[in-house]
């Protein structure tokens, strides 16, 4: 079976998403969350696929599963998820976010901090995480305000990632973060 290859770029299907500090989840100052819709083809997607793709461009520490039902943020990295299966309803942002639809093939960017949570999935719902190089050993942070200052320094501290998760290189993904 050949390689998993992602869908041409097209900008009209990515959406940046910014959302502010909400006390609680503080989100990115710097970098949009992005929301590319069909950015691998849906049609025999699957999450070994998937990982092989983003590990040929250097993002590892991956995993399969869902999205937690609760508003989470990682603080030690940016984390891109791919649908591979199913859809959802995501909350991005925290409470006063937006609600992002996904199905196969989309794909979240989200840069650390961003909150995220699952409000709704169908039983078919399959994504897959990843990591930037030296950013796989994340934390899954929930808004304790204990754990802010720390925080907030090593989301300010983190580098925009050396390759692109889906087209290596300096691809068009993070490009929207230059």
């Amino acid at each position: 079976m050949p390689d998993l290859q992602p869908n041409p770029w097209r900008d009209d299907r990515c959406q940046k998403l910014r959302f502010a500090d909400d006390g609680r989840i503080p989100n990115n100052p710097d970098f949009p969350a992005l929301a590319c819709a069909g950015a691998l083809p849906a049609a025999g997607l699957t999450p070994e696929a998937a990982i092989a793709l983003l590990r040929r461009n250097g993002w590892g520490g991956a995993w399969t599963n869902g999205v937690f039902s609760y508003h989470h943020y990682h603080s030690r990295a940016h984390e891109v998820l791919v649908v591979t299966g199913g859809g959802a309803l995501l909350r991005l942002g925290g409470e006063a976010g937006e609600d992002v639809r996904v199905t196969a093939g989309d794909l979240l960017l989200l840069p650390a901090g961003t909150g995220h949570r699952r409000l709704d999935a169908d039983a078919a719902f399959t994504v897959v995480g990843a990591y930037p190089p030296g950013q796989e050993d994340y934390d899954v942070l929930r808004g304790d305000p204990a754990e802010r200052p720390a925080a907030l320094e090593r989301i300010g501290a983190l580098p925009i990632p050396p390759t692109d998760p889906l087209y290596g290189g300096e691809g068009p993904l993070l490009g929207c973060w230059r």
